[in-house]
């Protein structure tokens, strides 16, 4: 095998296993928030909230902050979503 094959081999699989930690810590991060936040989840770890700004139940990860994934800072109906969350008032279903 020529050597800038073997390199270019070895650099696309170390980006593919960073890829994958990151992905599998965000997971793990998104599993804890929203045990942290004590919401009811689906089996991937998702929070089962209502989304107020579209009045839909949603799966969504929630962060550290207690900001679900699909969370817009410049609607206050995410912001009031997300204060939900941390003072643990927020629908579920």
């Amino acid at each position: 095998m020529d050597e800038r094959l073997k390199r270019f081999v070895r650099t696309k699989m170390r980006q593919a296993g960073r890829r994958f930690e990151e992905t599998r810590q965000a997971y793990r991060e998104g599993r804890r928030a929203a045990s942290q936040y004590d919401l009811p989840t689906d089996a991937e770890g998702r929070a089962r909230i209502v989304c107020r700004r579209y009045a839909e139940q949603r799966a969504v990860r929630v962060n550290a902050e207690g900001e679900p994934a699909c969370y817009d800072d410049d609607h206050p109906d995410c912001r009031g979503c997300a204060e939900d969350v941390r003072e643990g008032y927020v629908e579920t279903w």
